[in-house]
């Protein structure tokens, strides 16, 4: 485990957490945080992502304002988590996740993303505008308000049914708008992979976890044959 420094275009400076595979990666993912920072939970799935083979790294966002980067999950800290992302905007979150992107091809890597509930969000629209081969997103709570533009490279996307932020009606938008995503329902609602949380469903996670897996060994593996 490492951190690393990185430089956005627009000059901004902020920290990424790294996690190395024991042998060499078969491709990097990169990995998006919700509204609670680079987290405990954001680094646990970097670390699984390595155990699996994979180069993790997970861009800190909340560098670009003050106060405390890493969050839990009570009423203050969503609020303050609320507020942050405001604060930054997606556009400027962009610009932290090119910078990572431009650091994976250099290091000569096939890149996927990896997002949740906000970071969710961002990974669809990173699709769309980097250099991304493939992307898996975990209830990304804006993507429904995202369909002018659809990303065309291989997408998994994960939903609970029960999930109050982002209803059925906009996962049944994004399927129509998007028809070569595999998209899967979980008896769960939001969070629900974060076993830190009251939301966090073991069963949807692992199965979740494993499709994840074996979509990430299957695309990028197609890309490097």
């Amino acid at each position: 485990m490492d951190w690393i420094q990185l430089q956005a275009a627009d000059g901004h400076h902020f920290n990424a957490y790294l996690q190395y595979p024991s042998t060499p990666p078969a491709g990097m993912v990169v990995v998006l945080q919700e509204i609670f920072g680079v987290n405990e939970h954001m680094e646990s799935v970097c670390n699984q992502l390595a155990a699996q083979g994979w180069l993790a790294i997970s861009p800190a966002l909340f560098d670009r304002v003050e106060g405390q980067q890493s969050l839990g999950y009570t009423a203050e800290d969503i609020d303050v988590g609320r507020s942050r992302k405001e604060q930054i905007g997606d556009e400027r979150a962009l610009l932290d996740i090119e910078a990572v992107v431009a650091w994976g091809l250099k290091q000569k890597l096939k890149i996927a993303v990896m997002g949740f509930c906000w970071g969710g969000t961002l990974a669809w629209l990173a699709s769309s505008k980097l250099a991304i081969d493939a992307a898996v997103i975990y209830y990304g709570t804006n993507v429904a308000g995202h369909l002018a533009q659809v990303p065309s490279i291989p997408l998994l996307m994960h939903f609970g049914e029960t999930d109050t932020h982002i209803p059925i009606v906009d996962v049944r938008k994004i399927s129509a708008a998007c028809p070569h995503a595999q998209i899967n329902l979980y008896p769960a609602g939001h969070g629900f992979n974060c076993d830190m949380r009251g939301s966090f469903h073991a069963p949807s996670a692992a199965l979740a976890s494993q499709r994840s897996e074996l979509f990430l060994l299957e695309k990028l593996a197609q890309l490097t044959q």
